[in-house]
């Protein structure tokens, strides 16, 4: 047998330098204190975007949600994350997938409701 075939296989962390830990436990690093752990929280806290809503604006109706609740969880008219409602429906409606017309009329109606406006994940981006 040849050298090579004895050899144990390539792996993927082969091809990663090795690095050793400088004695036991934890390498040395700065650590943090507990008023960075509550900044910390508050970062994480403003990273989440929030919609913002006109105090005036009544919540939507639960059926009008329902029915775009429905719309964004089918699959037929593409994905849904980091575009509006109205923006998936206008390019489902391009590419001939027929989607329903009483949902463009309830955006159309709506469009001032980030409720209405947005899809479950619209702060996802592709």
């Amino acid at each position: 047998m040849s050298r090579r075939a004895m050899e144990r296989p390539r792996r993927i962390t082969d091809s990663f330098p090795r690095r050793r830990r400088r004695g036991p436990g934890r390498p040395p690093g700065r650590l943090k204190d507990r008023k960075n752990k509550d900044k910390d929280k508050d970062k994480a806290q403003l990273k989440v975007r929030d919609c913002p809503r006109a105090a005036s604006q009544p919540p939507p109706d639960p059926a009008l949600m329902e029915m775009l609740r429905r719309f964004d969880l089918s699959w037929e008219y593409g994905p849904c994350s980091g575009i509006t409602r109205l923006q998936r429906w206008e390019r489902a409606q391009e590419l001939g997938l027929s989607p329903p017309g009483p949902i463009r009329d309830a955006l159309l109606e709506h469009g001032d409701n980030p409720d209405v406006t947005y899809s479950l994940w619209h702060e996802y981006e592709l």
